[in-house]
């Protein structure tokens, strides 16, 4: 066991012991407030010694007050960690709650002019959370098991942005509201590499989570551009766009983009549909648009007010959202329930329409039962490209070979074979080319149905078997005989 999970899996039996926290949910949240902080020091420090190099100051963004090295590991006047001038007990909590979160929290309104800078997201981040850690003698315990990671190399960011979306997966399998925050990254990957995003273009999650799409486009943008200081910039600042709604939501995603290597991340900490779509301008576009909106949530009237189409069904008008935003020529992958392509009642069918006639609806992968853990529901993947009519899709049937649950996910091997199959988009068994002619009926009904699946064989009839169970006792009975008159 590494380090990294050694530590997390410490900081939630801690966690588990206090009385402030009680789900994995708490756990991910506590955690990420020390976490984040314990990284911002590395970050200044990183800073610090850059500027000595070139033979600059450099301004630390805390004040020394409430630098990790003030607080949570003081060191006396040598510069050596001395625990005898750290808090713990009661004096930590009423330092944490009463001074630092305070203190934080106003970064907000101090840097309200610039919202993409880091410390207009530390006020955001910290406006937001509270310490529920109640034994100020866990939180030193934790504290000082945050300060022994290290933050010094790629290899040690990469295995703790992979620990925290393992964090986050295990929050979603918790229950409650978790599922809300988690995506399978298998499918998040497939995704990306079917609508495959170029350095230069600006990709947007409107309901972005915890950013595994916006992290996991990162990853695959950085992997395959040239390392100029040109992309490395775009990429950091002009590439990744969210939006978020649930205050745990942004700040676990904001997190995750940052231990993934964004240092202040375009994640806007707003309703998305309480936004006037016939107010979004060419500016406000994105090239790719990569999402899994809520669904069966019921938005008021006045959200409705906001779309074309009325409906309360928040996936719905996430879909309008997302057609809007998408530039001219902009490609899009979103995962939705099956049931958009077969219900009858009026918005499903306009919508159906409005998307056939301004956008390409090129494929549609059929995900099996129990992609997403906890969500009874059976979801399908729409790729498509905005500004011309559709004419024919490609529809792939995913069929993983067992049941998919906690103990049996979804993994990178099981979509192998349709990335592969979308760039040609063949007949076989699994995937069939539908005609839009042929759904262009009064609903649009698009719904999945599969003319290649080799039929069943049918069920034979009870006489058969009966009679099949006696030829073959009578041949048995035959062998039998042969065999004792051999050895006989």
């Amino acid at each position: 066991m590494s380090n990294f999970t050694q530590t997390f899996k410490n900081v939630d039996d801690l966690l588990f012991k206090d009385s402030g926290a009680d789900s994995e949910i708490d756990y991910i949240e506590q955690t990420s407030w020390v976490l984040f902080l314990r990284y911002l020091d590395a970050l200044e420090q990183d800073k610090q010694d850059e500027a000595e190099l070139q033979g600059k100051s450099y301004n630390y963004i805390l004040d020394d007050k409430f630098r990790w090295s003030s607080w949570a590991k003081p060191h006396d006047e040598t510069g050596k960690a001395s625990h005898h001038l750290e808090m713990t007990g009661p004096d930590l909590v009423n330092f944490v709650d009463r001074e630092l979160f305070p203190y934080l929290a106003d970064f907000k309104k101090l840097h309200s002019d610039n919202p993409k800078t880091i410390e207009y997201k530390i006020g955001e981040i910290f406006s937001e959370l509270k310490n529920k850690v109640r034994s100020g003698y866990n939180l030193r315990e934790i504290v000082d098991m945050i300060d022994g990671l290290s933050f010094g190399t790629s290899k040690d960011r990469h295995e703790l942005s992979h620990l925290y979306e393992t964090k986050i997966k295990n929050m979603g399998n918790a229950g409650r509201n978790g599922g809300q925050y988690y995506t399978p990254r298998p499918l998040i990957r497939a995704m990306i590499q079917v609508t495959d995003p170029k350095i230069g273009e600006r990709i947007y999650d409107a309901a972005c989570g915890s950013a595994g799409f916006l992290c996991e486009a990162y990853d695959y943008l950085y992997q395959r551009m040239e390392k100029t200081t040109g992309n490395l910039k775009i990429l950091q600042e002009n590439t990744l766009y969210g939006k978020e709604k649930k205050n745990l939501a942004y700040i676990i995603g904001t997190m995750n983009m940052i231990l993934h290597g964004i240092e202040a991340p375009n994640i806007v900490h707003t309703n998305t549909l309480g936004e006037n779509i016939r107010d979004i301008q060419e500016k406000n576009r994105y090239d790719v648009i990569l999402a899994n909106p809520p669904f069966g949530g019921k938005e008021r009237t006045e959200v409705q007010q906001n779309f074309d189409i009325k409906t309360g069904e928040t996936a719905f008008l996430f879909m309008q959202h997302f057609i809007k935003s998408l530039k001219a020529g902009g490609r899009a992958a979103i995962v939705i329930k099956n049931t958009f392509f077969s219900n009858t009642d009026n918005a499903s069918v306009a919508l159906r329409q409005h998307l056939l006639e301004t956008c390409n609806l090129q494929i549609v992968l059929d995900m099996p039962q129990g992609t997403f853990l906890g969500a009874g529901v059976k979801t399908v993947v729409l790729f498509f490209t905005k500004g011309e009519p559709t004419k024919k899709i490609w529809y792939y049937q995913l069929e993983a070979g067992r049941s998919l649950g906690k103990t049996n996910p979804l993994n990178d091997n099981d979509l192998m074979e349709f990335v592969e199959l979308s760039k040609s988009k063949p007949e076989t068994e699994k995937s069939w080319n539908l005609s839009v002619s042929e759904a262009l009926e009064a609903t649009y009904d698009l719904s999945v149905k599969n003319p290649n699946k080799p039929e069943e064989a049918p069920l034979r009839a009870p006489l058969e078997i009966l009679e099949e169970i006696k030829m073959l006792d009578e041949e048995t009975e035959g062998i039998l005989e042969t065999l004792n008159e051999l050895v006989g």
